[in-house]
């Protein structure tokens, strides 16, 4: 059984730093561990407790929040298919905040459940800013009893937290909410790109759209970021080509029509092919430009 009151931390990258940081600085006592050692020294310096490995943390902590990139570096630190799986889950609650596949989710669900463990998706809507700034968008799905006392937990990261029902509900909502995100932004970027090819005044494009009814925290924040040819991460393409293939993959397996995701994700593979996998999400518009390259050679 855990140790200590802490709670765990486990994946410090572009949004799981910052949701830590603003944990700690809360006052919750955290224990955290990242892959690569050097992200957790500012965690360190802002107070939490770094752990010497993955064991570690959940010897210490009763409640285990994951912020990980896909479902293999979920199992890989649960140890799921090992001797180290049981050891890990049993008597503990794991909360998933990334996105994976909501069949994945829950499958891992039943997995935790039959090795004495509770499990609960917690998957966030928002990038790197509002990360920083705790003012992501929750949505919460497990048994009632196991949510107790995440709204709170998660306050400092969430400035709004919504209940989802059971596994998977919560990242099957994610997913839906990624449809309006990856579509509205893909759009941004053709738009931009036909003002820029007709040789439009592009900051007045940009106030235009910044004063009119589809202008949003999210448009306005991209424009700026088109307008500087700024394309530093807040939601890398890989990381939105991932979403956009979970998407495909759950309508898909569903039966729903896709047609304008279908579109986005072999935008953003093709993204990734110019080698701006890094780059944030509106890099996209550099596919829009390679295609108007190519139809004019």
């Amino acid at each position: 059984m855990p140790t200590t009151a802490s709670t765990g931390f486990i994946g410090l990258g572009t949004m799981g730093a910052p949701m830590a940081l603003n944990l700690v600085r809360a006052g919750t006592p955290l224990t955290v561990w990242n892959r690569t050692p050097e992200r957790s020294t500012p965690l360190a310096q802002a107070g939490a407790e770094v752990a010497p490995d993955i064991d570690a943390v959940f010897a210490r902590c009763e409640t285990v929040l994951l912020m990980l990139e896909n479902d293999v570096a979920t199992d890989a630190v649960l140890g799921r298919s090992t001797e180290a799986f049981a050891h890990r889950v049993a008597g503990r609650r794991i909360v998933s905040m990334g996105t994976t596949a909501a069949a994945y989710s829950k499958a891992l669900a039943e997995d935790i459940r039959a090795a004495g463990g509770r499990y609960v998706e917690a998957p966030v809507s928002g990038s790197r800013a509002p990360a920083e700034a705790g003012q992501l968008v929750g949505m919460l799905a497990g048994d009632p009893g196991d949510l107790d006392g995440l709204e709170a937990l998660l306050a400092p990261v969430c400035k709004q937290i919504f209940l989802c029902g059971k596994v998977p509900g919560a990242l099957q909502m994610k997913l839906a909410v990624n449809v309006f995100l990856i579509t509205m932004v893909t759009g941004l970027a053709e738009s931009a790109h036909f003002a820029a090819q007709h040789g439009l005044d592009m900051a007045r494009f940009v106030e235009i759209l910044n004063a009119g009814p589809m202008a949003s925290d999210v448009s306005r924040v991209k424009l700026d970021k088109l307008l500087r040819d700024d394309f530093s991460r807040q939601a890398a393409i890989s990381d939105v080509l991932k979403n956009s293939r979970l998407v495909v993959e759950a309508a898909q397996a569903a039966g729903t029509a896709h047609p304008l995701m279908t579109a986005c994700t072999t935008l953003y593979a093709q993204t990734e092919e110019l080698g701006l996998q890094d780059e944030d999400m509106i890099a996209v518009v550099r596919a829009f430009d390679a295609r108007t390259s190519r139809e004019t050679d």
